[in-house]
């Protein structure tokens, strides 16, 4: 019932789209291994690029530009990986939101990244202070097999 009363009101306005619901902000501190879908608001503190490969020869080729970022808010700082249009967003000192992110595990570490479906942004400058002594991307992870009996 709650279904048809969606539509209704849909047709009532007029559009064919589905509602789009408000993002739920997530905060660095709240990241685990293996999750994905999060949206959150972080300084860029600072921007290393790893790779960069580029061909002259092919048009049709995209350059692979790799960046390491080191983001964070109040509650703690996380290395994103920005690739190719990202890294011009990664600027030190901007505040960027990232939407539909993930978390890769690199060498045992957490890594936060944003595929085809995610997005970043440059947005206003934050009025928060960045916790830089709480690396998440610092911890080790290990992952263990249980045995159950």
């Amino acid at each position: 019932m709650a279904t048809t009363q969606k539509q209704e009101q849909q047709a009532q306005q007029g559009s064919s789209k589905p509602m789009m619901r408000k993002p739920v902000f997530t905060k660095v501190y709240q990241l685990k291994p293996g999750t994905s879908g999060h949206t959150l608001i972080a300084n860029v503190l600072s921007s290393d690029t790893v790779l960069h490969k580029g061909r002259a020869a092919p048009q049709n080729l995209r350059h692979t530009c790799i960046a390491e970022c080191l983001i964070g808010d109040e509650t703690g700082t996380i290395i994103f990986t920005a690739r190719n249009d990202q890294v011009d967003l990664m600027k030190p000192e901007t505040t960027v939101i990232i939407r539909n992110a993930k978390i890769d595990m690199f060498k045992g570490s957490m890594r936060l990244a944003v595929d085809k479906w995610g997005r970043v942004e440059a947005t206003e400058p934050a009025k928060f202070v960045v916790k830089k002594d709480n690396n998440l991307s610092l911890v080790e992870y290990e992952l263990v097999n249980v045995v159950e009996e």
